[in-house]
């Protein structure tokens, strides 16, 4: 499951976001993984170690 997602890739995480949601958009990958929220569009950056645990699903990529 770590290397499967890439650019654009839709995923889901374990914990939702407080708008609601837990869909996000890979907006950059790195040693950081750069995610959007697909609700309200706010942007976190997440070491890639901490990303791979805390990744529940690929949607689409």
């Amino acid at each position: 499951m770590n290397s499967d997602y890439k650019l654009g890739s839709k995923v889901i995480m374990k914990k939702p976001h407080p708008c609601g949601t837990n869909e996000w958009e890979i907006v950059r990958v790195g040693a950081d993984i750069k995610i959007k929220c697909l609700n309200c569009g706010r942007t976190i950056m997440i070491p890639r170690p901490e990303f791979n645990k805390k990744l529940k699903k690929i949607i689409e990529e």
